[in-house]
């Protein structure tokens, strides 16, 4: 008998075209703020409370937003790159149709946000915290994350390329379509809530004492 096998679906990330930009003011940026069509270059945010603030067709590089109160923040199609923050504070944000590149952040704390259609590349993370957040077409490339906190998350068209987690957090997570298989996975918690996730063979394998485990298996000699 045939084995049949469920189709994968990659996420679905469009390219940003941002034209027309000018230079905006970073000084100017205040909390509940909207801005539009504005390119900021090596700004210093770090410290200030932005809570609220929003970005339309923006660019943000070279930014440092160590410190900087985030919460609520609403990002749509913007590009964030050479981003740097030892402590990131964006819970219950909107990130949708983001490109995160060649950015490196240490504590990020976005708890109850909203990821949709976001693309991170080459870029290092410390400690991520997306519990009881919503992804939807998001794909991590040549990434570095020390730790990825997906509790109580719900995930659908999430891809890994290329990225090593140091570990991962699935604890009653909800996944569907997210693809594992290019990811250098070391130490995973909420086995049992992998449903909805592809890995591959040898994953599976590195992974057989976690799963004897969670199932109380002794696996002896």
């Amino acid at each position: 008998m045939a084995t049949r096998r469920s189709t994968l679906a990659a996420p679905v990330i469009d390219d940003l075209r941002l034209d027309d930009l000018v230079d905006g003011d970073a000084d100017g940026i205040v909390a509940g703020g909207h801005y539009e069509a504005a390119r900021y270059t090596s700004a210093d945010l770090s410290g200030r409370d932005l809570s609220g603030v929003g970005f339309t067709e923006c660019e943000l590089e070279g930014i440092d937003v160590d410190g900087t109160q985030l919460r609520g923040a609403r990002l749509v199609e913007t590009r964030v790159a050479r981003a740097t923050a030892p402590t990131l504070k964006a819970a219950r944000s909107t990130w949708r149709d983001v490109h995160v590149d060649s950015s490196r952040f240490g504590a990020v704390e976005m708890f109850d946000s909203e990821w949709q259609s976001v693309r991170v590349t080459g870029s290092k993370l410390s400690f991520v915290n997306l519990r009881s957040s919503t992804l939807r077409d998001v794909a991590f490339e040549h990434c570095v994350i020390d730790e990825l906190d997906l509790g109580q998350a719900r995930a659908e068209r999430v891809a890994f390329t290329d990225c090593t987690v140091g570990a991962i957090l699935l604890d009653h997570a909800q996944l569907a379509h997210v693809d594992l298989r290019g990811l250098d996975l070391t130490r995973i918690s909420g086995v049992e809530f992998l449903r909805g996730a592809a890995i591959t063979p040898t994953q599976a394998m590195d992974l057989s004492q976690v799963f004897a485990g969670h199932l109380g298996i002794s696996v002896v000699d």
